[in-house]
């Protein structure tokens, strides 16, 4: 990739991150009443996450989030994330600490997905109440709770992979950089989904990025990314959200209908889930509406979880086939650039009896690079998963195709086909030059008419 092209992919990197916020008039607001944001989770229903929780919860599945990190004081992630790293060079090393232009994103993202809401403490008796009675020790509420928000899959864990995107970073690591790090992150530190709630306005992405989304295809992750908003600037689907094999995800208004500011298209989108007038937690236990795919992303992400925490053994690709197999066709019949193969449905994906698949509807970067970057690659070597507490491991490299050598050639023939075509080239000369004279000395003896560019000649009309 040419450094202009890498430019603009580190430009159009943040037109995503603050797309999923600014443009969907991020409003902040105090943590009172918590539970009226949990009447604002309308999607919860809509989209059969409710009746999905009859089958799971997402417990015992772990799902790395790539973004600009995740406040995990915040009350509705407490005890949901379980580790975390940052590969910025400038977060905190759990990934906890807000970074990048949208501090604020990757809580909305984390508490969306995995959030466990909280009980609101219950206000101490008045002093006149009782004043025989004893004093009651202040207790801490458990973690979970009626008040605030809950994700669509409350019993996953949750890793912190902080990046910083949208503004230069004091640590000097481009988005080159941090995106492949933090997918390599993920998967050796058990992630079995990685949400990329990150976007760019062009398709195509760095070769380096070849390696990392090549070795969670090959380590059985499912990657889950944001198709982009129109609104910030994404009318077409950009990278990550176009590598093959990703779940891409697309926007919806609040009827249930393709979003005109809140989603892009493209060939790439899988499924469409809601992306207009969502709530999330923001950093310091307070809340906010927005909108963009960033919200849509972690809504299927959490059905990915939800998923994999009932059939631990199913592959990835069978995971991402159950959803977009179970989607609700919307738009032309069949997959479309606009809703994928239709909007989401995590009821269908939880309880639908669905045909076992060894094949990614959604296409294979394995088989991407082959084609593309004309390499040949086999397995990589297994590694051991990592506890993610532990400082991260050394990432093992898996097997990236390598440019073939060119076949060795004659060195006479290239010479021999050059003198050939000349000698054509004269035989043409010679021919058109006699040919010349032949039809000079037979003018015809009225000029031809010029050409009309009418195919089909006309009557003219008979006169009455």
């Amino acid at each position: 990739m040419t450094v202009r092209h890498r430019r603009t992919l580190s430009a159009a990197l943040a037109t995503i991150l603050a797309g999923g916020t600014l443009a969907g008039a991020l409003l902040s607001a105090p943590a009172a009443n918590a539970d009226a944001w949990r009447d604002k989770e309308y999607w919860l229903k809509e989209s059969g996450v409710t009746n999905a929780w009859q089958v799971s919860k997402g417990a015992g599945v772990k799902v790395a989030i790539i973004d600009s990190g995740v406040d995990g004081s915040h009350p509705d992630l407490k005890g949901a994330v379980v580790g975390g790293t940052d590969v910025s060079g400038a977060g905190a090393p759990n990934g906890q600490k807000s970074i990048g232009a949208k501090t604020e994103h990757g809580t909305l993202v984390a508490t969306m997905l995995a959030g466990r809401g909280h009980t609101t403490p219950t206000p101490p008796p008045s002093p006149s109440a009782s004043a025989s009675a004893a004093p009651t020790p202040p207790t801490t509420p458990p973690a979970g709770g009626p008040d605030g928000i809950t994700g669509v899959a409350p019993e996953a864990e949750i890793l912190a992979v902080s990046t910083w995107l949208g503004s230069p970073n004091p640590a000097g690591k481009t988005d080159q950089e941090q995106i492949p790090e933090a997918v390599r992150w993920a998967v050796d530190n058990g992630a079995k989904v990685i949400n990329i709630s990150l976007g760019s306005t062009s398709p195509d992405w760095p070769q380096s990025w070849d390696a990392a989304f090549l070795y969670a295809e090959q380590k059985d992750v499912v990657i889950v990314a944001a198709a982009g908003n129109r609104v910030g600037g994404n009318v077409q689907v950009g990278a990550p959200a176009t590598i093959p094999g990703v779940l891409t995800v697309a926007g919806l208004d609040g009827e249930g209908r393709a979003s005109v500011d809140s989603s892009s298209q493209g060939i790439s989108i899988g499924v469409a889930a809601p992306a207009e007038n969502l709530v999330g937690g923001i950093p310091g236990g307070s809340y906010a509406e927005w909108a963009g795919t960033s919200g849509a992303a972690p809504i299927v992400s959490g059905v990915a979880a939800l998923i994999r925490s009932k059939w631990p053994e199913m592959s990835a690709t069978q995971v991402i086939n159950r959803i977009v197999s179970t989607a609700k066709d919307a738009g032309a019949p069949g997959k479309d650039p606009i809703y994928g193969y239709g909007i989401l449905n995590a009821e269908a994906a939880l309880k639908n009896d669905v045909p076992a698949t060894s094949t990614n509807p959604l296409g294979s970067i394995a088989d991407w690079i082959r084609v593309h970057r004309r390499g040949d690659f086999s397995e990589p070597s297994q590694a051991p998963v990592a506890s993610p507490t532990s400082v991260a491991p050394t990432l093992v490299d898996p097997t990236v195709p390598v440019a073939k050598t060119p076949a060795t050639v004659d060195e006479a023939l290239p010479a021999a086909v050059v003198l050939g075509f000349g000698a054509l080239f004269v035989a043409l000369i010679a021919g058109a030059a006699i040919q010349l004279r032949r039809v000079s000395k037979n003018q015809p003896a009225v000029p031809e008419e010029p050409e009309t560019g009418a195919l089909v000649k006309v009557d003219p009309p008979a006169r009455t």
